[in-house]
């Protein structure tokens, strides 16, 4: 389904009438039927109510990697160690007790816009059918 988009989460005004018809004395299923929401939404707004003082709606999408932690360390180590594979780098990091993966140090580094980019000497080293050839005297060179 191209072009198909999750869910928006319950408004906040929707959340506070369930939780305060709960807390008006209402079971949290007549309360979710009421509104016309879930029983389990009901029971989670009304449990996190009354953890925590709020019911708003939890953050979406991404998260956080624990690389994150380790950022300074991480950058630290590029400038020392610009040259190491993810496979080195899964290694380096196990020494020190990080246990990871490459596709997780590979996206660390493209969060934080680290690249690996062939040295520069070696990008001349390339097919000789993409390169512009050398002048001829013919076309190139004025005649004496």
């Amino acid at each position: 389904m191209l072009g198909a988009r999750m869910a928006r989460p319950y408004s906040q005004d929707l959340r506070e009438r369930v939780v305060l018809a709960v807390e008006a004395g209402a079971t949290r299923q007549a309360a979710g039927d009421r509104f016309g929401v879930s029983d389990s939404s009901a029971i989670r707004w009304v449990q996190r109510w009354r953890a925590k003082g709020d019911f708003a709606a939890k953050r979406r999408g991404g998260s956080n990697s624990p690389l994150e932690d380790h950022a300074a360390v991480l950058l630290a180590l590029v400038i020392e160690q610009p040259d190491l594979t993810l496979d080195e780098w899964c290694v380096v990091l196990r020494e020190r007790g990080i246990v990871t993966s490459r596709v997780s140090v590979w996206r660390f580094f493209d969060r934080h816009q680290v690249s690996y980019k062939k040295n520069s000497a070696r990008q001349r080293t390339g097919a000789a059918g993409r390169r512009r050839r050398a002048r001829t005297l013919a076309r190139g060179a004025a005649g004496p």
